[in-house]
């Protein structure tokens, strides 16, 4: 009896395995949000609404929270990989939609990873001081990082922890020399205000939500949680307090940040800078020599950051998907010594590689942003079916109805405002994001019309 049950368990195939904690998920979900696009936000979003900035940081944060919110009662209702695809097929049946959700968040990753990438590149060649072959430098960067990523997830964690420290710190830094200009200015002004007669007169919902639309994307990164929490110990407790926490640190620094900004150096400058934060450190600190050298170096971090958790999150996805069903089984094997999807690490590096190689990927990278609002769409309303389905088990954090559902019609807004500038601009540029993300699901559709997923399946073990 005793060696026929040992032979079952040791042939049993390898799986992942659960090894990461709650603090590491909230470090995961920070470092996927600090991403190197914040030291050029702040500028942009200065421009919209002046030093009332930190208004549009905050009316993101409580528009990102209740999809962030949804995730995190995914997350701990259905601790699986791939899981945006995975609730949309538990929830809605419909495979087809599940196949399109799981592309398009990989996608999202794998354009990331390609800009990343040769950002980083272009970063070290200008820190090494001589030409770089950018496209090789940046294919033997992410062969770099699926190095570590097949090494094992603990591994990936502790880089990612150190990666993170660095990119906040960079911020942390910006906020405590620059702490000691705060007050100095009206936090209410806008370009508004000298038409609208007096200080603060000049702010409306729609401007700020206007610079909401776009500091909302500063937020995203949380999403990517889902997709680890397979091997989360814990998840019930562990997603949700990583989730919840890191949405919460990252609205504190983005709004602190905002303030200083504005504190130290006018709006209007801030507005025209192509690197709104490092003036403002030059200005702050004037003490601190090499503060470009400094910021290259945490840019650096930031951007190999991103990647290193995108590819982490399009491995999990592949292999997720794999088990469903949605995608070839092959995706779906784990190292017998390492149990990461080693399988999916390899063909990521491969997509990727192509991906750099093409070239034109920064156009692709901005389009999936409306991707990932329509899964955010998919996954909210799959969380109300769900909890309005009988007798489907409740996760350790559940939030009112009420969250989804203003989760999907915050989200859906969002695509209609994007599309609807898109059409009424006279810039025919903004059009070519829409048309891109409708391409990708187009070529979504045909490919599972290709490859014909039968019985897609919700795993339960």
């Amino acid at each position: 009896m005793e060696p026929a049950a040992l032979s079952s368990k040791t042939d049993s195939p390898p799986s992942l395995q659960q090894t990461i904690g709650g603090w590491q998920v909230m470090f995961y979900g920070l470092g996927s949000m600090l991403g190197a696009g914040i030291y050029a936000l702040i500028g942009r979003a200065a421009d919209s609404l002046g030093n009332a900035v930190w208004l549009a940081f905050l009316t993101a944060m409580i528009a990102a929270m209740l999809t962030g919110l949804s995730y995190a009662c995914v997350g701990s209702r259905y601790a699986r990989a791939g899981g945006a695809a995975y609730v949309t097929q538990h929830g809605l049946h419909k495979p087809l939609l599940s196949y399109v959700v799981g592309i398009a968040v990989m996608m999202s990753g794998l354009t990331s990873m390609a800009t990343g990438s040769q950002a980083i590149a272009e970063q070290l060649e200008k820190a090494f001081g001589f030409a770089l072959d950018i496209k090789l430098v940046a294919i033997g960067i992410v062969f770099l990082v699926g190095c570590v990523i097949y090494r094992g997830l603990r591994e990936s964690m502790w880089l990612n922890v150190l990666c993170t420290v660095v990119e906040a710190s960079g911020l942390l830094f910006i906020i405590a020399v620059g702490a000691r200009y705060w007050g100095g200015v009206n936090y209410l002004e806008t370009a508004k205000d000298t038409v609208a007669g007096g200080a603060g007169s000049g702010i409306t919902l729609a401007l700020v939500m206007q610079g909401a639309v776009l500091t909302f994307f500063s937020f995203i990164g949380f999403e990517d949680i889902l997709n680890v929490s397979e091997e989360v110990k814990n998840p019930r407790k562990n997603v949700p307090f990583g989730l919840i926490g890191a949405m919460i640190l990252a609205t504190l620094i983005y709004m602190a940040v905002a303030i200083t900004a504005v504190s130290v150096v006018p709006w209007r400058e801030l507005a025209a800078s192509k690197t709104p934060l490092m003036d403002v450190a030059h200005r702050a600190a004037p003490w601190l020599g090499g503060i470009d050298k400094l910021y290259l170096g945490i840019t650096i971090f930031a951007i190999g950051n991103t990647a290193l958790l995108n590819y982490i999150m399009g491995s999990r996805l592949l292999y997720g998907m794999s088990r469903q069903g949605l995608l070839p089984a092959v995706l779906g094997r784990v190292h017998p010594k390492r149990h990461t999807p080693h399988v999916a690490v390899f063909v990521l590096f491969g997509i990727v590689s192509v991906l750099i190689l093409s070239g034109g990927v920064k156009q692709m990278a901005e389009s999936t942003v409306l991707l990932l609002l329509a899964v955010f769409t998919v996954v909210n309303i799959a969380l109300v079916v769900l909890k309005r389905r009988p007798g489907e088990p409740q996760g350790g954090f559940e939030p009112p109805m009420f969250v989804p559902v203003l989760g999907a019609l915050t989200c859906a807004s969002l695509i209609y405002t994007r599309i609807h500038s898109a059409v009424t601009s006279p810039d025919a540029s903004m059009q070519i994001a829409p048309l891109i993300a409708g391409g990708i699901i187009v070529i979504s559709v045909v490919l599972y019309a290709v490859l014909k997923p039968k019985n897609p399946v919700v795993q339960e073990n």
